[in-house]
């Protein structure tokens, strides 16, 4: 996943893979149209900000749940919420003895970058694990394009009278195409036959580098509303905020509008094309693990030696329990030899 930060391609489409198994389309169908014709009231990023660069989001949001959710999952969070804080510090502090690589009571960005990156890659697999037997169909461990297209599109495929009402034909309209483009792209030897490497590149393609271009792409198909192939400034906003009419805007919208005019419109030319897209959401010189090492260290080293103890972490329990670096949804209940 984006891992630490929110995937880019943050279509219905996406969702649906990284959340759901095969269901009938009638329920997909209501998750998809839910996403065409509404948006959250609340802030939506496509990246997560260093937290040293910009405080905000951690400020307007003390709880941390909702990067618990962000990072975690509704289900993950849900798990870890029903401990007592004594269990979750106890539990924490196991795992923080299996981040300390080199044992000397200090955890580094180093170590902490080295555990969230592989608890990311681990999540990773593991979700294309969990699908793949629901798509390949004939169990020759491959998936073929057919076999997802009947999986995920069949009944709609099927039964399209039952689907007339126009923003159900365009989220499928939609969606079909797309899946096929990004299933092509991850099939490198192009036999439309995807092993497993090439599945978890369709699932996940912000983890790939051959894939970052359809990332890049469907960002700015899902932004660009007018659809003339660049991003303005209203659409860059409406993307994250989803103004109601006789509501005060929010201040942070006018601060993401400084945003776009300062840094994501690179040339000044008023919009933002694919390079600038690409580089605001996948930046080059942006470690995604490293930024969130960063920052749990940088909330919570109490005497600023840019480490952190075990007593120091515990103190700030309730915000690594949502972290990614310890992924406690799964973490705290699986055999830690895998590990």
């Amino acid at each position: 996943m984006l891992s630490v930060g929110v995937s880019p391609a943050g279509s219905c489409a996406a969702v649906r893979r990284r959340e759901m198994q095969p269901q009938s389309l009638c329920y997909l169908l209501l998750l998809c149209a839910g996403d065409i014709l509404t948006k959250p009231m609340f802030r939506k990023e496509r990246i997560r900000l260093d937290p040293e660069l910009n405080t905000q989001i951690h400020e307007e949001n003390q709880s941390f749940q909702m990067d618990h959710e962000a990072f975690l999952g509704k289900d993950e969070a849900m798990t870890f919420d029903q401990l007592t804080s004594e269990e979750s510090k106890d539990r924490l502090g196991k795992i923080v003895d299996r981040i300390d690589s080199d044992s000397n009571g200090l955890i580094s960005t180093e170590e902490l970058t080295a555990w969230i990156k592989r608890v990311q890659k681990r999540y990773v697999y593991e979700n294309v694990a969990r699908v793949w037997k629901d798509y390949d169909v004939n169990n020759d461990n491959h998936i073929s394009w057919e076999e997802y297209k009947q999986a995920t599109y069949g009944y709609y495929l099927a039964n399209p009278e039952e689907f007339q009402d126009a923003a159900e034909q365009f989220s499928f309209k939609k969606m079909l195409p797309r899946d096929e483009r990004r299933f092509k792209q991850a099939d490198l030897n192009g036999d439309l036959e995807a092993n497993r490497e090439e599945f978890t590149a369709f699932l996940h393609p912000e983890e790939f580098e051959h894939m970052k271009d359809i990332v890049i792409l469907e960002t700015l198909e899902d932004i660009d509303k007018n659809g003339d192939g660049v991003v303005d400034e209203d659409e860059y906003t409406e993307d994250m905020f989803s103004h109601e009419e006789g509501t005060p805007e929010p201040d942070w919208v006018a601060t993401e509008r400084e945003q776009f005019s300062d840094f994501r419109d690179l040339n000044k030319d008023g919009v933002m094309d694919k390079d600038e897209i690409r580089h605001w959401i996948l930046p080059q010189d942006y470690d995604h693990a490293q930024a969130e090492a960063r920052h749990l260290i940088y909330e919570s080293d109490v005497n600023k030696d840019k480490m952190l103890t075990k007593d120091e972490i515990i103190q700030n329990w309730n915000m690594f329990v949502g972290s990614q670096a310890t992924n406690y949804g799964e973490d705290l209940t699986r055999n830690h030899d895998e590990l």
